[in-house]
């Protein structure tokens, strides 16, 4: 028989994993269902009683605890507009939250001609929201559903990183500092903008980075205080990112994947002035939901990147050397359950959201023994 040698990028390709680092198979975890029956989970926080706040893409805000269990939806949340992949995204709290009580989402919110990604805030009560305003609204409107990015993340500055999509239609406007699709803002909390914002003096002065597709994964270095970011590539070309200001991120100018037709983006994976990722994946595994662990239960894994794949049905650990990629291992994978959020609660373990109508909240801890 005639032995075939594959290329070495066509063998990685068919793996499924990133340019950078082989996948290997996964060992076992302990997963423990807290909650089931949330309609499309997409984010969560953790309160400093150990509870948890989480949204649902329907437009409901949940409790859950571990003697109460999941609560009802919380009163005065605003109407979102949940249509396609739009409706209420991500929750974070104030970074002061155990003096002022202050929490903040990302939700899709309708106006006339269309819907954008908004940023709201409000004090959280026991069975209601207070106090609601809305802080930021980005644009323009856009009459679909696509692309609304909107995950939330402070940094040690107490600024507010919001992502945001380039709405899926309008992949161009990406490279465009004049408006916020495909963009990364960075806002203070009471939505005004910081003075040494990058664009400070354009048409979107909220404006932190750009030239991104769908950014659904936003998360800050524990050790560092580096912001990362991951995004959404088109068929092949998700990204795992470090942000920086000011700095161009390429797309669609740049691209490790195609159009879903079989269409060329761009025939160019690199052009000066442009970031280059820490991670791609081609294939696509549709990364959302990103976080560094650090605790003492999983010992082995303090510093690496935990991220959830909607595709297919895993919870990815990448193995870092600071801020170097290294091997990576799937897990979950025979749950079949699409991975929506990523948290590394305050005891240790790791917590997951996992989307669909009937959603659950996972506790993931070791395999005994």
């Amino acid at each position: 028989m005639r032995k075939i040698q594959v290329p070495l990028c066509l063998a990685i390709l068919l793996l499924g994993t990133s340019a950078f680092a082989p996948l290997v198979n996964a060992q076992e975890l302990q997963v423990k269902e807290l909650a089931e029956g949330l309609s499309n989970p997409w984010g969560m926080a953790f309160l400093p009683d150990g509870s948890i706040i989480l949204t649902e893409r329907s437009g409901n805000i949940r409790r859950y605890s571990a003697n109460k269990g999941l609560s009802e939806p919380l009163a005065n949340v605003p109407e979102v507009a949940a249509a396609g992949q739009g409706g209420l995204l991500d929750i974070t709290l104030d970074p002061d939250f155990s003096k002022n009580q202050v929490i903040y989402f990302c939700y899709s919110r309708a106006g006339e001609g269309g819907s954008s990604s908004s940023v709201a805030k409000a004090t959280l009560g026991v069975t209601e929201l207070k106090d609601v305003s809305t802080i930021f609204v980005a644009s323009p409107l856009v009459d679909n559903g696509f692309h609304f990015g909107c995950r939330l993340a402070f940094d040690s500055d107490k600024n507010l990183y919001v992502t945001l999509g380039d709405r899926y239609s309008f992949k161009e406007e990406a490279q465009n500092t004049d408006n916020h699709l495909g963009s990364i803002v960075r806002i203070h909390r009471d939505g005004s903008v910081p003075s040494d914002n990058p664009f400070v003096d354009g048409k979107a002065p909220e404006i932190f980075s750009y030239g991104h597709r769908n950014v659904q994964g936003l998360t800050v270095h524990p050790e560092t205080g580096e912001l990362w970011a991951m995004e959404h590539g088109p068929q092949g070309g998700d990204e795992v990112n470090q942000l920086a200001k000011g700095k161009n991120y390429g797309w669609p100018k740049i691209t490790y994947g195609i159009d879903y037709n079989g269409d060329v983006i761009s025939d160019k994976t690199e052009m000066e002035g442009m970031e280059q990722p820490v991670v791609y994946w081609d294939p696509s595994i549709a990364p959302s939901g990103m976080a560094f662990y650090h605790g003492d239960v999983f010992k082995d894994w303090q510093g690496d990147l935990l991220v959830g794949s909607l595709k297919f049905n895993h919870l990815r650990h990448i193995a870092m050397d600071g801020d170097k990629p290294g091997e990576e291992t799937e897990y979950l994978r025979d749950r079949k359950e699409r991975i929506r959020d990523v948290e590394v609660g305050p005891d240790g373990l790791i917590y997951l959201l996992t989307d669909a109508p009937n959603g659950k909240l996972l506790q993931v801890s070791p395999a005994k023994g």
